[in-house]
């Protein structure tokens, strides 16, 4: 059964990772498309600008209307499908890693003690409190400040991200913060934009002159969306990378992201607006010492890179680290609270092999894999999965010995 799962998570996360390229590319383009419009004489009446493109040994005219063309169509294409297959894709893989795994994935006992069914209620619960608080901030006062909102969310975001670093696993963390986003995201799609885009067609059809009201609301939310995108797919990626989910206050990651994220959309934005001089000269010095920022704090009282480097120098050789003692000690920390899951035929009943085709059960397995035992279990403690074997802070100390690592 454990291969039947794994190839369902796999087959979830492809269409997962299809359908957000889908959603992600139409939205970059559209944003594009947008910026890049030109008024020319001759144009009908309503019309914003027009584009003109070549692909695929093709020409494309493009022409924008504010509020819509005197007569419609007969065919009108609908960009909606994109946004609900990526959420639906990403709820159904949140719910076959996370939830059906909750003790490994989402529970970590020594922040809060849940068991399968909260931890399953806080997380689902989360992403619809997280559209309604958003919803409302949306339809306040603060919609007509725009700057003012988007500094408030990203107040709420960071906070947000604050508890569930209290809650979950770090990695479930960074994960539920994302997908509390996306589905702000995906709610803007479904509830806001495209139930206004249907009254403006429909008042075109029954010959009423259309509220720009409803142009002007979704145009708020795209604009989040907009500038959401990034972030959230840093988050996504981040459960690769124990050095930002496990760190103590990993909060300030996701604050970081979010602000990295933003700049470098706003460039794009700015960009293809067609600025230049200052306007498009600042934000890559400032994403630049963002990145810069987010790495150093996440390395601060680590000393990651040699913390790496001593874990990795007796890699591949076989080599001792520091003598047959600490050695045989090391093992059998691993050999306990590692090998259940990490070997050739793993005992735990969740894996039928072993995760990422990582091996720890002999001592020469051990010493190859001492920069990933020491990156997983020593810096950041994302290792053991929900620390389900229960390895105690002695245990990752005396494998940071035996690594020559002070922690």
């Amino acid at each position: 059964m454990g291969s039947v799962h794994d190839f369902l998570a796999l087959f979830i996360r492809w269409a997962h990772v299809v359908a957000a390229i889908s959603w992600i590319g139409s939205s970059f383009y559209f944003m594009w498309l947008d910026a890049s419009l030109k008024r020319r004489a001759g144009m009908p009446a309503g019309v914003k600008g027009e584009n003109w493109t070549v692909h695929g040994g093709g020409f494309y005219h493009t022409q924008k209307y504010m509020i819509a063309p005197a007569e419609m169509p007969d065919e009108l294409h609908w960009f909606k499908w994109e946004s609900y297959s990526t959420w639906l894709s990403g709820f159904a893989l949140l719910a076959v890693v996370y939830w059906m795994n909750a003790p490994l994935y989402l529970i970590d006992p020594s922040k809060a003690d849940l068991t399968v069914w909260q931890a399953v209620l806080w997380s689902g619960g989360g992403l619809a409190v997280g559209w309604v608080v958003y919803d409302v901030l949306c339809r306040s006062p603060l919609a007509e400040r725009p700057a003012v909102l988007f500094g408030v969310l990203f107040v709420l975001i960071t906070a947000v991200s604050y508890f569930y670093g209290h809650v979950f696993s770090g990695r479930a963390a960074f994960l539920q913060t994302g997908a509390m986003i996306a589905t702000a995201m995906t709610g803007n799609v479904f509830f806001v934009i495209i139930p206004n885009q249907r009254i403006v067609v429909a008042d075109l059809k029954a010959g009423r002159t259309p509220d720009p009201k409803y142009g002007a609301i979704a145009k708020l939310r795209s604009t989040h969306n907009n500038y959401l995108t990034l972030p959230v797919i840093f988050l996504m990626l981040s459960n690769h990378y124990p050095m930002t989910f496990g760190h103590p206050s990993a909060w300030v990651i996701v604050a970081f992201a979010l602000c990295l994220g933003a700049i470098v959309r706003h460039w794009f934005n700015t960009y293809e607006s067609g600025a230049s001089g200052l306007a498009i000269a600042w934000q890559w010095p400032v994403a630049l010492a963002l990145a810069v920022g987010m790495t150093m704090f996440a390395s601060a009282g680590r000393n990651t890179a040699d913390m790496i480097a001593n874990a990795s120098a007796g890699e591949g050789g076989g080599e001792a680290h520091l003598n047959s003692a600490l050695d045989a000690a090391a093992f059998a920390i691993v050999e306990r609270r590692c090998a259940t899951c990490h070997a050739a035929n793993p005992t735990f009943a969740g894996f039928a092999a072993a995760p990422a085709g990582v091996v720890l059960d002999t001592p020469e397995a051990m010493r190859r894999r001492a920069g990933q035992i020491v990156a997983q279990a020593v810096m950041t403690e994302a290792m053991p999965l929900g620390n389900i074997t229960e390895m105690t802070e002695e245990e990752r100390a005396a494998l940071g010995a035996w690594a020559g690592v002070s922690r």
